[in-house]
């Protein structure tokens, strides 16, 4: 049985998508694959079944990602008997999902993976913003991924 780790941030068309596809692939490259799942969501659910934002998809298509098959989702309190890591991307959704969550459950916020970053920084949402939030965001994403398949890496593979 594989590792399940959900990101989730607001509506499931920005940031949980962009690092649901990131770390997909941060994991594979590290071998870790096919021993761990990744899944995203969001706190609300006004957004399901949309792809995800246009800006979003085309940052990651520029960096050779492909996000073209998502289609957002509300994560429900049921979720967190299937998932082994919840990542939040800021803090009030930090802050919903520990209201949704069962005692022990293990919710963090994403960027607390990112050796660089405080342990309370968050992925700040780019919706309302232009192209450079998009940017910024993915280059969030792929170091708190990086930092996240490192910790991974030393969890679940053997030495």
């Amino acid at each position: 049985m594989s590792y399940r780790i959900c990101v989730v941030c607001l509506g499931n068309i920005c940031r949980s998508p962009m690092a649901e596809v990131v770390l997909r692939k941060t994991l594979a490259d590290h071998g870790l694959g096919d021993a761990v799942s990744v899944d995203s969501a969001g706190t609300g659910g006004w957004h399901q079944g949309n792809p995800m934002d246009e800006r979003a998809a085309a940052m990651l298509a520029e960096n050779g990602y492909d996000g073209s098959s998502h289609r957002a989702r509300q994560f429900l309190a049921d979720w967190f008997g299937r998932v082994d890591l919840v990542l939040a991307m800021d803090g009030e959704n930090l802050r919903a999902l520990h209201r949704l969550a069962p005692t022990g459950a293990d919710v963090r916020l994403f960027r607390s993976f990112d050796p660089a970053a405080p342990l309370d920084a968050e992925v700040p949402d780019p919706y309302y913003g232009g192209r450079e939030g998009f940017a910024d965001v993915l280059e969030m994403v792929r170091a708190a991924s990086d930092g996240l398949a490192k910790h991974l890496s030393e969890k679940l593979l053997p030495p």
